[in-house]
């Protein structure tokens, strides 16, 4: 069935929300992120409140829009969805390590709408860090708060929590993304060994 006037209004609120945001380290505007995010809800038989959820999952942490404000625009379930994806809802956010470690829990338990958008958003970071990691090399890993052993330790962890809470394809290619990243991380680091 095809999406109707409020995933048309979403893709223009997100486009608008998120329009002076680029992704981490790089010029590529945010919204490629989320139209990519949601390509994959859809992909994977998400319903028109997923993928609009997709489109909106990162409203709450990095723009103005709050959880009732998403609810009385697009309705409660896609509020709840992206409520449930946000790691932080408050400013300044908590340390990294214990936000990722709630978020973590978090999923394990989690309802397997939010699951889906979540592990659609994880698997396309996932795929960015893996094709930047080998454009880049190891200088990739000063963009994230974790820096490179927290960011691994991150990414296993959620692979982990998603399959324990109920595996979909979606997951289990985040799972091989994930080993590609570790595989060509040693590979780095073996070659930078051999190089000294």
């Amino acid at each position: 069935m095809p999406y109707g006037k409020k995933f048309e209004e979403a893709l223009i609120y997100a486009a608008r929300a998120h329009a002076s945001q680029k992704r981490k380290g790089t010029e590529t505007p945010y919204i490629t992120h989320l139209l990519a995010v949601a390509a994959l809800v859809g992909e994977n038989g998400g319903t028109e409140d997923e993928v609009v959820a997709a489109l909106l999952h990162d409203a709450i942490e990095d723009t103005p829009a709050t959880k009732e404000s998403l609810a009385a625009r697009f309705g409660p379930e896609v509020a709840e969805i992206v409520a449930a994806c946000s790691d932080a809802d408050t400013f300044p956010k908590p340390p990294w390590q214990e936000r990722k470690e709630a978020y973590i829990e978090h999923i394990r338990h989690a309802p397997e709408p939010v699951r889906l958008v979540s592990s659609a958003d994880k698997l396309h970071n996932a795929r960015t860090i893996l094709a930047d990691l080998r454009a880049e090399g190891k200088k990739l890993w000063s963009r994230f708060k974790g820096g490179e052993d927290g960011t691994l330790w991150y990414y296993r962890a959620l692979v982990r929590a998603f399959r324990e809470a109920g595996t979909s394809p979606i997951v289990e290619e985040l799972g091989r993304v994930v080993g590609d990243i570790e595989h060509v991380n040693q590979q780095q680091h073996a070659e930078h060994a051999r190089e000294r």
